[in-house]
C-alpha cells in the first residue's frame, strides 16, 4: 500500500537509510509475512544501487539478503552491500566452488563485518534493480509433477522462463542468467523443484508480478479435486497427545551408551489439512516421496517416521512398534548416507539419523529438535511440505527430486558449515519442570536450568506468578497454574507440560510452606494441611513425573526440596520438619524401585533462605527467638554467609548433572553440623 511504503521511507531515511533499500525492506517484509510463500529464513531479495564506502568512494552494490536473516522481520542492515562488478565478472568463470564463491562474495563486502550474502551471483547475473526469491508453496505444487515444466508453460506462457533443476551455487546463477538472457522479456523465473524468481525496476513491479504469478498458480490448484487422500479406517478410541508425545519422544532419543541420551523437543500440529494428509491410507507412499523443494531437507530429513494409530487400550504394542519403526528408520538413513556418499571423493561426516517429523494417525505431526524452537521450525516446514504436496495432489502426482539430489543439498558444504557453528548447552533437549516456580527459589531454579538449555515448565499455585518467573528464566519457559495438593490439578499440568515440549526429564519438586506451633498443643489439622502440601504433593507430582518417564524410557531426575528441618529440627517447626523428613525418605524411596529405569532420585537441604517460605516476617521472628540480629541469623552458619535462592538452585543443577548420583542429599546451609549427612 502507498501510505505504507512512504510510512517504510520516512521511518528508515530518518535512520540515514535510502529510500530505494527502505523500499527494498518493505516489500521483503510483506514477502517474508506469508508462510505460503517462505518460512524461516528462507527466499531472498536483492537490490542494486550506489553506495559510499567508509573512506568516500562510491561503488555500484548488490544489497542482497544476509544469512541468517528472516524476511519476515529483515531490517536494512539484512541486506548487505557487496561491491557489484567482481561478482559480474564471474560469470566469465567456468567453474567456482561453494567455498570460493563465500572467499569471493566476502571479500566484496563493504561491510566485512555483515553476514555472509544468500545466492548473491544469482542475483548479481541478472541485469534488474528489484529481485524477489521465494519458495511459493503453489509453485512448488506446480512443478513437483512429472509434466512440471509443461504445466508451468500452459499456466504463464512465454511470460516466465523455466530453468530446469540445478543445486544452488555458481551453477544455477549462470544457468538462471542463461535462461534470461533467451527471452529478456520474461518476468521472472521458474527454478524447477526450488521456486521462483521475480524482477522489475521498482520493488512495487517486482513484488506485483510475484503475488500475480503465485496468485495463477494458487487459482489452477484451487480447479483441482477437492477429495485428496482416501482415509485409512480409523482407530477408536485414539489415545490423547500427553499420553503418546512421551512414547515418541523417549523412541527418537538417540542413546549415547551408559544410560545417556540425546534428547529432542517436540512440537505437535494437528488441522484439517494435516489430519487429512497423516490419515490417508496411502501415507505411505506420498509421504515418503520426498520433499517439496530440497532446501526442506536440512530442517526435516527426506521423509518423515510414520507410527502405528496410537489406539487409547494398546499404548505397550505402540511403544514397541514405534521403537522398532526408528531403528528401521535409522537404518534406512545410514543405507541412504552410504549410498550417495560414495557417488563422489567429497569428505562427509554422516549426521544424526534421527527423524524431524513424525505422523502419527489419528493425533497429527511432531515436529522434532534439540529444542523447541527447532522442534516448531520443523513442524512449521511439514506443515508447508503437506499443504504443497496436498495442492500436488489436487491436480496431478507429486514428485520430489531424487535422492542423490535430496543428498547434495543436505550436505550441502555452505549448510554444513552453518549446522557446525551451532553449540548445544548441557540440557540442550531436556524438560524440566519445577513446582513452586513463582517462588525465589523455584524462579531460581528455573532460571538456573534455562540458561544452560533446558525447557522449564514453572508450575505454581499462583498463575501470575508462574508466568513471571517463566518470563524471568527464558529460553521458551511456561507458567502453568497448579494446585500441587490436588492430584487432578497435578495430572492436568503434566498433560500440558508433556502437550507442550513431548514429556519429560527433570523433575525439581520444591513447593512447600513453613506451619509452626508446640507440637504438644498442635491443631491436628494444621499439621495435616502440611503434611498435604509438604509430603502428599512431592509423592503426587514424583509419581505423575515418573509415569511420563517410564512412557519414555529414558531414565530421569527427581530432585526433592526437603531442607535442613528433615534431619536438624527446630523449635515449634515439627509440622514443617515431620513432612519434610517423610519427603526425604520419599526421595530415597523413588531412588531404591526406580533406579534401575535409569530414574535418579537426590535431595537438596536448604536452610535459611530468603522466600516465600521464609519471609521478612519469619526471619524477624526467628532471629528474635535466638537474640540474633537478622543479618547475624541468616549468616549463622560455619561459612558465617547468607545463602541465596540461586545457591539452592545451583544444587538442583549438580544432581542434575550427576549422572552416578542417586539417593544422595545435599546441603545447601553455609554450614550446620546438625543437619550435616553421613
Amino acid at each position: 500500500k502507498p501510505k505504507h511504503a512512504q510510512a517504510a521511507i520516512d521511518q528508515y531515511g530518518a535512520q540515514g537509510v535510502a529510500s530505494d533499500l527502505a523500499l527494498r525492506v518493505y516489500t521483503t517484509r510483506l514477502l517474508g509475512n506469508d508462510p505460503k510463500l517462505v518460512l524461516h529464513g528462507g527466499g531472498n531479495t536483492s537490490l542494486k544501487t550506489k553506495v559510499t564506502d567508509m573512506v568516500g568512494e562510491e561503488w555500484d552494490v548488490l544489497c542482497v539478503k544476509g544469512s541468517g536473516w528472516d524476511m519476515g522481520t529483515i531490517e536494512p542492515a539484512g541486506l548487505p552491500a557487496v561491491k557489484l562488478r567482481p561478482l559480474q565478472k564471474a560469470r566469465a568463470f567456468d567453474a567456482l566452488s561453494d567455498e570460493d564463491m563465500v572467499k569471493l562474495q566476502r571479500a566484496n563486502l563493504i561491510d566485512p563485518a555483515s553476514p555472509n550474502p544468500v545466492e548473491a551471483l544469482l542475483h548479481a547475473f541478472l541485469p534488474h534493480t528489484f529481485v524477489d526469491h521465494t519458495h511459493s508453496t503453489a509453485i512448488l505444487s506446480i512443478v513437483d509433477q512429472p509434466n512440471g515444466q509443461e504445466l508451468c508453460r500452459t499456466l504463464f506462457g512465454d511470460r516466465l522462463g523455466i530453468v530446469d533443476y540445478v543445486p544452488p551455487g555458481f551453477e544455477l546463477s549462470k544457468a538462471a542468467a542463461d535462461i534470461y538472457e533467451s527471452d529478456t522479456a520474461v518476468e521472472g523465473l521458474i527454478l524447477d523443484k526450488h521456486g521462483i524468481f521475480t524482477f522489475g525496476d521498482s520493488a512495487e513491479s517486482a513484488y506485483e508480478r510475484m503475488i500475480e504469478h503465485v496468485s495463477l498458480a494458487e487459482a489452477h490448484i484451487e480447479r483441482g479435486r477437492t477429495a485428496v487422500f482416501m482415509p485409512a479406517p480409523a482407530t477408536t478410541p485414539i489415545a490423547g497427545l500427553a499420553q503418546v508425545a512421551p512414547i515418541v519422544r523417549g523412541a527418537v532419543a538417540e542413546s549415547l551408551g551408559s544410560g545417556q541420551f540425546t534428547r529432542f523437543v517436540l512440537a505437535h500440529r494437528s488441522n484439517p489439512q494435516v489430519d487429512a494428509f497423516v490419515n490417508g491410507a496411502e501415507v505411505a507412499d506420498y509421504a515418503n516421496r520426498g520433499v517439496s523443494t530440497p532446501d526442506l531437507v536440512i530442517r526435516t530429513k527426506k521423509k518423515p517416521l510414520i507410527t502405528l494409530s496410537p489406539g487409547a487400550g494398546a499404548l505397550d504394542a505402540f511403544r514397541a512398534d514405534t521403537r522398532q519403526r526408528v531403528a528401521d528408520y535409522m537404518a534406512d538413513y545410514n543405507g541412504y548416507f552410504a549410498r550417495c556418499d560414495a557417488l563422489d571423493d567429497v569428505q562427509r561426516t554422516i549426521l544424526d539419523p534421527m527423524p524431524r517429523v513424525a505422523l502419527v494417525p489419528g493425533l497429527g505431526l511432531f515436529g522434532m529438535g534439540r529444542s523447541h524452537k527447532e522442534a516448531k521450525i520443523a513442524a512449521d516446514i511439514a506443515e508447508i511440505w503437506i499443504e504443497a504436496v496436498t495442492g500436488a495432489e489436487r491436480i496431478g502426482r507429486f514428485t520430489a527430486l531424487p535422492d542423490e539430489e535430496l543428498f547434495k543439498l543436505e550436505y550441502w558444504s555452505l549448510e554444513q558449515a552453518k549446522l557446525k557453528s551451532i553449540t548445544y548447552k548441557p540440557f540442550s533437549g531436556q524438560i524440566v519442570a519445577v513446582t513452586g516456580g513463582g517462588g525465589a527459589i523455584g524462579a531460581a531454579t528455573a532460571k538456573v536450568f534455562a540458561g544452560e538449555g533446558a525447557h522449564v515448565a514453572v508450575l505454581d499455585l499462583d498463575q501470575d506468578a508462574a508466568k513471571a518467573a517463566a518470563a524471568a528464566a527464558g529460553n521458551g519457559a511456561v507458567g502453568i497454574a497448579c494446585d500441587v495438593t490436588d492430584p487432578a490439578a497435578v495430572a492436568a499440568a503434566f498433560e500440558t507440560v508433556s502437550a507442550t515440549f513431548g514429556g519429560l526429564d527433570i523433575l525439581v519438586s520444591n513447593a512447600g510452606a513453613a506451619f509452626q506451633g508446640e507440637i504438644g498443643a498442635l491443631d491436628d489439622a494444621v499439621l495435616r494441611r502440611s503434611f498435604e502440601l509438604n509430603f502428599f504433593a512431592h509423592q503426587s507430582v514424583a509419581q505423575t513425573a515418573v509415569q511420563i518417564m517410564l512412557a519414555q524410557g529414558t531414565g530421569g531426575a527427581l530432585l526433592f526440596n526437603t531442607s535442613k528441618q528433615a534431619v536438624n529440627p527446630g523449635k515449634n517447626f515439627g509440622a514443617y520438619g515431620l513432612p519434610k523428613a517423610a519427603t526425604l525418605f520419599l526421595s530415597r524411596q523413588y531412588a531404591l524401585e526406580y533406579g534401575r529405569f535409569g530414574i535418579r532420585s537426590n535431595a537438596v537441604n536448604a536452610d535459611r533462605i530468603r522466600s516465600g517460605l521464609l519471609t521478612d516476617a519469619l526471619i524477624a521472628e526467628r532471629s528474635k527467638a535466638r537474640g540474633l540480629s537478622e543479618a547475624d541469623y541468616l549468616s549463622g552458619n560455619l561459612l558465617g554467609q547468607e545463602v541465596t535462592a540461586e545457591h539452592v538452585a545451583r544444587a538442583f543443577l549438580h544432581h542434575a548433572l550427576a549422572e552416578r548420583t542417586t539417593a544422595s542429599v545435599t546441603t545447601v546451609d553455609g554450614g550446620n553440623i546438625e543437619a550435616a549427612m553421613r
